[in-house]
C-alpha cells in the first residue's frame, strides 16, 4: 500500500517510522529538514509538499498539533485536495476538536476520500513500541478499511462512533489527566509540608483506592527524580483540555469542575511558557507551597 504521512512531531515521527515497515511512504513536515532527515534514516522519500506527498497514495496519515493545522492543508495548489486520488482513505491523528473534523470530513467526501479521526494515547513510549490506544471516529466501512493501517502503530483500535467522536474521547481522556496530575500534585504538595516524605506518601496511595497512572508511574518517574522529560507540551494538553470543555457545552453538560481544570492549566501553561513539559504544571503547585516533591 502507498502511504503518506504528514506531521513528524514527538509523536508522529515514530508512528511513521513503523508505517514506513509496512507501506511504500512519503512524508512530509512544516519543517522540511526534518522530513528529509526521516527519509535518510528509513525507508522513505520526503516531499516538499503535501500535494507531493499525497498524489498516488492510498491511505494519508497527519498528526499535527490541532485541526486548525490540518484544515489549512488541504487546499490551495500544494494542498492535499489537490494531490489525493478519489477513493483515498484519509486518517487524522490529530489531538483535534470534533466540529472541524466534521467540517473536513465534508470536504473530503466532496472530493471523494474516505475520513476518520483516529487521535492516539499512549505517548512517545507507546508509539515508539507501537503499543498506542487509536480512538476512531467514523462510519464502519471506513474504519474498517483503516483498521490495518492503523495496527502498524496502535495496539488497541477502538471505533467509538461517527466523525468527531475519536476526537471527544482524545479531549475527555486528556483533561482527566490533566485534572489528576493537578489533584495529585496538590495532595502530595500538602502532605510533604504537613511532614509526610513524597515517596512514602506515594507508596501508600499506590496501595489504596486513590491510585492513578499518575501516582503510579508519571510522578515516581518524572517528578520525584526531577527528570521532568520533554515528552508531550503543557500548551497542547491546554488545548486539548479547551476542546473538552467545548464538548460539554456543544453537548449541554455542566462542568464546574473541568472548567476549574481549564483555568489551572492554563494559567500554569502562562506561567511555565510554551515549551514546558505537560508534567511541569505540578511545578507551579510547588512554587506556590515552597517545596519540591523530590527524593
Amino acid at each position: 500500500m502507498k502511504a503518506a504521512f504528514l506531521g513528524l512531531g514527538a509523536i508522529g515521527w515514530p508512528m511513521a517510522v513503523h508505517v514506513a515497515r509496512a507501506h511504500e511512504l512519503a512524508v512530509w513536515n512544516r519543517t522540511a529538514a526534518r522530513a528529509r532527515d526521516f527519509a535518510a534514516q528509513h525507508p522513505a522519500r520526503a516531499a516538499a509538499t503535501p500535494r507531493e506527498a499525497v498524489a498516488g497514495a492510498d491511505v494519508i496519515l497527519t498528526c499535527l498539533p490541532t485541526s486548525r493545522e490540518v484544515a489549512a492543508l488541504l487546499d490551495g495548489p500544494d494542498g492535499i485536495l489537490a494531490g489525493a486520488a478519489r477513493g483515498a482513505l484519509f486518517l487524522d491523528c490529530t489531538s483535534g476538536d470534533p466540529a472541524t473534523s466534521r467540517a473536513i470530513a465534508a470536504r473530503c467526501a466532496a472530493a471523494g476520500l474516505a475520513f476518520a479521526d483516529c487521535p492516539v494515547s499512549g505517548g512517545t513510549n507507546g508509539a515508539e513500541a507501537a503499543t498506542l490506544t487509536v480512538m476512531v471516529g467514523g462510519d464502519a466501512a471506513t474504519v474498517e478499511r483503516a483498521r490495518p493501517v492503523l495496527q502498524a502503530f496502535g495496539k488497541r483500535i477502538a471505533h467509538l462512533g461517527p466523525v468527531g467522536a475519536g476526537h471527544a474521547m482524545k479531549a475527555v481522556n486528556n483533561a482527566l489527566l490533566a485534572a489528576n496530575i493537578q489533584l495529585v500534585g496538590e495532595g502530595l504538595v500538602a502532605l510533604v509540608k504537613a511532614g509526610v516524605p513524597a515517596r512514602a506518601a506515594l507508596e501508600v496511595l499506590n496501595a489504596s483506592s486513590g491510585r492513578s497512572f499518575v501516582s503510579e508511574v508519571l510522578v515516581p518517574e518524572r517528578v520525584l527524580t526531577g527528570a521532568f522529560p520533554a515528552t508531550f507540551r503543557l500548551a497542547l494538553l491546554d488545548k486539548d483540555v479547551g476542546i473538552c470543555l467545548q464538548v460539554l457545552r456543544d453537548e449541554g453538560v455542566a462542568g464546574p469542575l473541568l472548567e476549574r481544570v481549564g483555568e489551572v492549566i492554563h494559567a500554569a501553561r502562562a506561567a511555565l511558557g510554551e515549551d514546558a513539559d505537560y508534567l511541569e504544571a505540578i511545578r507551579v503547585v510547588e512554587r506556590q507551597a515552597g517545596v519540591e516533591l523530590r527524593g
